[in-house]
C-alpha cells in the first residue's frame, strides 16, 4: 500500500525555520517526482516545490524561491522541505505528493494537483508572533 506521511510542522515565529519531512512506505521515492503543496484557509492548494526522480532537478514557486529548499534522502526514503525566513503568509497545511511519471522539474512549471496521484494527510505550519 502506497503511503506518504508528512511531519515537522508546528508554530514558528516570523523569520524562523522548519524542516518538513515526507516519508514513504510501500514504494521507493527515488522513482517518483515528489512535490510539496500547501493550502491556506479559504484558498486553493498551491504548488510549492518539487524534486525530480529523473534528473534530480528542482522547482520552486516564486513566493518561496531563495527561502525553501527541497532534498531527498534515498536511504531513509524521505524527501525534506527546509523552510527558512518564514513569513506569516507561509501559514498553511503542507502536503507532499508523488508522481510516478518522474518527469524533470521543468515539466511541472507551474505545479498542479492533477500531476500528482498519491498524497499525504498534511502537516500544519503556522507562522505567527
Amino acid at each position: 500500500q502506497v503511503q506518504l506521511v508528512e511531519s515537522g510542522g508546528g508554530l514558528v515565529q516570523p523569520g524562523g525555520s522548519l524542516r518538513l519531512s515526507c516519508a514513504a512506505s510501500g514504494f521507493t521515492l527515488d522513482y517518483y517526482t515528489i512535490g510539496w503543496f500547501r493550502q491556506a484557509p479559504g484558498k486553493e492548494r498551491e504548488g510549492v516545490s518539487c524534486i525530480s526522480s529523473n534528473d534530480g532537478s528542482t522547482y520552486y514557486a516564486e513566493p518561496v524561491k531563495g527561502r525553501f529548499f527541497i532534498s531527498r534522502d534515498s536511504a531513509k526514503n524521505t524527501v525534506y522541505l527546509q523552510m527558512n525566513s518564514l513569513k506569516p503568509e507561509d501559514t498553511a497545511v503542507y502536503f507532499c505528493a508523488a508522481d510516478p511519471k518522474g518527469a524533470s522539474a521543468y515539466f511541472y512549471e507551474p505545479m498542479t494537483t492533477d500531476d500528482f496521484d498519491s498524497w499525504g494527510q498534511g502537516t500544519q505550519v503556522t507562522v505567527s508572533s
